[in-house]
């Protein structure tokens, strides 16, 4: 299994917008952050998780010329407004792409894109085509088993998910206990770790930390982050296993 960093950015991605501050006008490719999204392949399968506004930028990038899944993690909009790209995966492979998340998510992603479910033909390929299904708790996908996990972000839901022995948890403020225990002996685990500053809908990277600590996989990486961290600078003083992730990350598991 390989698994690449799409994005590593928070929402507004990095650099900002009208921001000159020393990460926003760094030149580090390390500090250069899409919107956060992973590429997870195994036995010949791509399985994207998220789909955000870069979506076409990130193929492009690495390369990505097939996608047999996608997994939402939540419907904010950093991380289904790529969903439109999927046109171009639906002429390279003459196949709809199956979407999978909540019931919740799901009813967002159809009323966001309700000119995408709606009965009206359009020649020319103008809309993307896409089946959307529910999870559930066992779930074998293309071959791979995939586990749903369950997590707090903010007021609202998301979920992570755990292939094998890697498990992907971006944009939580809590992890309930239930959802702990189906996090444990894993080889990577992935985690959503905004800033140092506390936040209300995101972990800090002090609470990160202490999931960390808590589920003791052999690596972490740490994703989701906005322009406070410095790559290089914060990089060294995390304690060792555990590193911030950037775009373009490859993570390669047995």
């Amino acid at each position: 299994m390989k698994v690449t960093f799409l994005g590593t950015g928070t929402s507004h991605g990095v650099p900002m917008i009208a921001c000159d501050c020393k990460v926003c006008t760094s030149e580090n490719p390390k500090n250069k952050r899409m919107r956060t999204s992973v590429l997870v392949s195994a036995n010949g399968r791509n399985i994207l998780i998220d789909a955000t506004p870069e979506l076409r930028l990130q193929c492009i990038t690495h390369k990505v010329t097939r996608l047999d899944a996608v997994f939402i993690t939540h419907p904010h909009a950093d991380h289904i407004f790529g969903l439109d790209d999927l046109r171009r995966f639906n002429i390279v492979q003459h196949r709809d792409i199956p979407i999978y998340g909540t019931s919740k998510t799901l009813d967002t992603i159809r009323s966001t894109f309700a000119y995408v479910f709606n009965n009206h033909f359009e020649p020319g390929g103008s809309k993307p085509r896409f089946s959307l299904m529910n999870i559930n708790d066992n779930m074998t996908v293309e071959g791979l088993p995939i586990i749903p996990i369950e997590a707090v972000h903010g007021e609202g839901e998301v979920t992570g998910y755990r292939f094998d022995k890697f498990a992907y948890i971006t944009d939580a403020s809590d992890i309930p206990d239930v959802s702990l225990e189906k996090l444990k002996d894993l080889d990577v685990l992935v985690l959503g770790a905004l800033r140092y500053i506390p936040h209300i809908k995101h972990f800090s990277i002090e609470q990160a930390l202490r999931i960390v600590k808590q589920l003791k996989p052999q690596r972490a990486y740490f994703t989701h982050m906005c322009h406070d961290i410095e790559h290089e600078e914060d990089n060294n003083k995390l304690p060792a296993g555990v590193e911030f992730a950037f775009d373009g990350l490859i993570v390669d598991l047995k």
